[in-house]
């Protein structure tokens, strides 16, 4: 049989000068591609582009904004890299952090008049167990049917996120708004409170940065992890009982992504809301896979996703582009970058006249 016209074939590893060209390649590219669209919508591409940088750095209140954004988004991230590291598919990070949010709520809106040192660290155990209890569950079912983890923690989001619906509308509804149904707001002894203007969730994202990447990088459990992702059976060969390392890995990235959803509702909502996760959870994998599951790495993605976002928001009060417009845009920024990751990892061969690969 004749080789196909054009395969794909694994590229042998790049160095790091050419990986760090592609990248860059992919990003030029991206911006091009970006400013072909807004020409297309009658704008100027450098008026957009610079007011996208300019809209998150022009005033404190504005870097206020983007650390605000990255704190969700850099805690889930890190959430799902515990998962992702093992090769288990966590796409359930956004309801885990719904359900870290409904834990932490049931404190701050039950036990408001506890003290503050007391009530905001119960919260965030509460949120600890909310989502790790979230990602155990297609853990166990994993382990012990073999279910697919991808779809168990993607419909597991549905019923997180259903279940703020009941809470909303029938025993958490707050009495004082009869005629439009909403969880009450926060008193203020159950919000975060602030550190240079902005709650101490960015304190949290902090320390979950740097725990993940000393047990990633420096402890048994977190070498185990890898052998997991590498190979069960290798794993096992070796003595691990994998079956073990998947239910507490998958508990504590459950755990961590249940804490930024106690930060969102503490911190930035003050209440309990439906679009507490917002996306973040699904947004998380792409900033982890682009940061190639490297703390480091997720940190700086993290911070130029939440620019991109808080300079999006500018550009449509600036100009009058639709939200739409906006999401376009970093879509077509995401699709070349992801683009570039995959030519990292493989490349297309073309049939010569000889059959051959050219």
């Amino acid at each position: 049989m004749r080789e196909p016209f054009i395969r794909t074939v694994k590229r042998a590893e790049l160095s790091p000068k050419q990986t760090a060209a592609l990248r860059l390649a992919a990003l030029l590219l991206a911006l091009t591609a970006g400013g072909i669209f807004i020409l297309c919508l009658g704008y100027n591409p450098f008026a957009i582009y610079g007011t996208i940088l300019s809209g998150s750095f022009r005033s404190g209140l504005a870097i206020q904004a983007v650390v605000k954004i990255m704190i969700s988004l850099l805690i889930a991230s890190l959430a799902v890299t515990l998962a992702f590291k093992m090769q288990f598919w966590n796409i359930g990070a956004e309801g885990q952090i719904i359900m870290g949010a409904i834990f932490s709520s049931f404190f701050a809106l039950f036990c408001a008049n506890w003290p503050r040192v007391v009530l905001i660290p119960v919260m965030v155990v509460a949120g600890v167990v909310g989502g790790g209890l979230w990602g155990l569950i297609p853990a166990f079912f994993k382990c012990r049917y073999g279910t697919n983890e991808t779809l168990f923690t993607l419909m597991l989001n549905y019923i997180a996120l259903y279940l703020i619906a009941f809470l909303r509308d029938g025993p958490w509804r707050d009495p004082a708004n009869p005629g439009f149904a909403k969880i009450a707001t926060f008193e203020k002894n159950a919000q975060l409170p602030k550190v240079f203007g902005v709650h101490i969730g960015w304190i949290f994202a902090l320390v979950l940065l740097a725990f993940v990447w000393v047990y990633l990088k420096y402890t048994k459990q977190g070498y185990e992890i890898s052998v997991v992702g590498e190979s069960q059976a290798t794993a096992r060969y070796s003595g691990m009982n994998v079956k073990k390392i998947i239910l507490r890995t998958m508990f504590m990235s459950g755990a961590i992504a249940g804490i930024a959803g106690m930060a969102q509702a503490a911190g930035s909502d003050a209440t309990l809301a439906s679009g507490v996760a917002g996306g973040v959870g699904f947004t998380a994998i792409i900033v982890a896979w682009l940061g190639n599951l490297n703390p480091g790495s997720i940190f700086i993605i993290s911070a130029l996703f939440s620019i991109l976002e808080k300079g999006s928001s500018v550009v449509q009060s600036n100009f009058g582009l639709s939200t739409d417009c906006a999401d376009v845009l970093q879509g077509i920024i995401l699709f070349f970058i992801l683009g570039c990751e995959f030519f990292i990892r493989y490349k297309f061969v073309i049939r010569g006249k000889d059959g051959a690969g050219a």
